[in-house]
């Protein structure tokens, strides 16, 4: 079979497996959130996530000020409202309150989680370095948080581009095979 050209506009879409989280920032005593799929793991012990927020949003200057917030998995029953949180800037609207999002005080750091999702990660910035080029945060996960019985079965919403998005799906197992 011939290999055709594909868009370079549609790598995203291939590439792009981690969840959407709901970034949740508190800055001046007030809370927000805002919804973002440009994350990948970068180490695991400690926890390291890497996190690219474009500079434009109002959470990015919360980050880059207080270097800590928490990341906040919504699932499938949840969907809307976490891709609502996107539509409107924090500057101008209380998106917990606008949402119906419930914000709960985190242990280690002063951003709140959010009680309608099921896994809550409260995190630190470790390194800045890509921050100034690349709109890169390096986050250390300091605590992690689960009210949810059955992780297999988790409908987390994975962003395809535009308006796609995909629920995940059955797990499956599979063992490498020792040579």
């Amino acid at each position: 079979m011939a290999k055709r050209n594909l868009p370079l506009s549609k790598v995203y879409a291939v590439l792009e497996a981690g969840p959407v989280v709901l970034v949740a920032t508190a800055c001046k005593g007030r809370g927000n959130v805002m919804p973002l799929s440009w994350l990948t793991m970068l180490d695991f012990e400690p926890p390291l996530v890497g996190l690219v927020m474009s500079d434009r949003n109002y959470s990015f200057a919360a980050l880059k000020a207080t270097r800590e917030c928490t990341l906040n998995v919504p699932t499938f029953e949840i969907a809307q409202q976490a891709v609502d949180c996107g539509g409107v800037s924090g500057a101008k609207v209380d998106k917990f309150a606008a949402f119906g999002l419930t914000p709960l005080p985190a242990a280690r750091v002063r951003a709140p989680l959010i009680a309608e999702c099921p896994l809550n990660f409260e995190c630190r910035v470790a390194d800045m370095g890509l921050v100034k080029k690349y709109d890169l945060f390096v986050l250390e996960v300091v605590k992690a948080w689960t009210d949810f019985p059955a992780p297999k079965a988790l409908k987390t919403i994975h962003h395809l581009g535009g308006e796609r998005f995909m629920v995940a799906g059955p797990t499956i197992r599979l063992k490498t095979k020792a040579k």
